[in-house]
């Protein structure tokens, strides 16, 4: 069991499989973003080594993410790898969906248990503004296929960029729960390195946002009493088959339920999204310590975990935008 100094069982992992992406979202990145050669990051052996570390301390929760995984090199091997070491555990991805009408089936077959699917508007040209390079019709026919493919729930993940999707896209975006057993969740956006300040400047609260939806499309009922369910706070509009969720770290932080930690594509444990400090996991692996060694340093770092973010004091990551982080 790996426990930090506030008493929490930190025993889900996310788990960045590249920087690089096959999109340029307008909150994530500038469209010029310098990646890091290959040789930086962390190779497949590498990766599944630290993996069983993490298996080996209690971590059962592990989701995948990027940059955008699917254009990691192997990405159905290294699901397998996984998935046969820890056949207890739950393996998920975060995805832009764009390449999952071929990729969806492989995962699945390989041990994936379902996808969270970017989507922050369904209207085309608008599509293609925020991602800058991406197109809806490919990011439907990943989402058709993961549904058929098994990958359940479909959670569609939403970023709210204020004067961008945050009307008439929240709208449509929330009525698809109305005839698919979707959970559409909304994420205020959050401050990263050099885009700081537009992403600053685009927060829509959840109560806004709420309003938006329900002066179009009715009431909305609260589920689950309130309580969060994960990250979201959960909301069902009447006669709909699915959900719609607020994920509210900004202006509703959760750090007190916080189990989670994040190694990024160039082997740093990160404790923290929205705090800078990081350890290093690949040089010492790399220099050959042990894994008595690799494990203790892995466990005195989660030790270390910050309570939570600083946002509220102003206290805003620099050193990375999310893309090099992994959400």
């Amino acid at each position: 069991m790996a426990v930090d100094r506030f008493g929490r069982n930190i025993n889900y992992l996310r788990i960045s499989l590249t920087d690089k992406c096959n999109l340029r979202c307008v909150y994530c990145m500038p469209e010029d973003m310098a990646f890091q050669p290959n040789s930086d990051l962390l190779q497949d052996e590498e990766l599944l080594t630290l993996f069983d570390l993490f298996v080996e301390l209690g971590f059962r929760k592990f989701r995948l993410t990027g940059g955008e995984p699917t254009i990691r090199k192997n990405v159905v091997d290294l699901v397998g790898g996984m998935s046969r070491r820890a056949p207890d555990s739950e393996i998920s991805m975060t995805t832009n969906g764009i390449l999952l009408d071929r990729l969806a089936q492989p995962l699945r077959e390989a041990g994936l248990a379902r996808c969270n699917i970017s989507v922050d508007t369904l209207v085309p040209e608008r599509y293609e503004k925020i991602t800058r390079w991406g197109s809806v019709d490919q990011l439907m026919a990943g989402i058709h296929a993961t549904e058929a493919a098994g990958l359940l729930p479909i959670k569609l993940n939403s970023v709210v960029v204020r004067g961008f999707n945050d009307t008439d896209d929240a709208i449509s975006l929330a009525a698809l729960s109305l005839e698919n057993e979707w959970h559409i969740r909304f994420i205020e956006m959050m401050p990263f390195g050099e885009v700081a300040g537009f992403q600053q400047a685009g927060v829509v609260p959840e109560e806004e946002l709420r309003a938006t939806i329900e002066s179009e499309l009715g009431p909305m009922d609260i589920l689950n009493g309130g309580r969060l369910v994960g990250e979201a706070r959960v909301y069902q509009l009447r006669q709909a088959k699915g959900t719609v969720g607020f994920i509210s770290s900004v202006t509703a932080p959760f750090c007190a339920a916080c189990t989670r930690a994040r190694l990024t594509a160039d082997g740093k444990l990160r404790l923290c999204l929205l705090q800078e400090a990081e350890v290093d996991l690949l040089t010492p692996l790399r220099a050959g310590a042990t894994q008595t060694e690799m494990i203790e340093l892995i466990r005195e770092s989660i030790w270390g975990k910050p309570w939570g973010h600083g946002l509220a004091q102003n206290v805003i990551p620099l050193n990375r935008v999310m893309s090099q982080i992994g959400g």
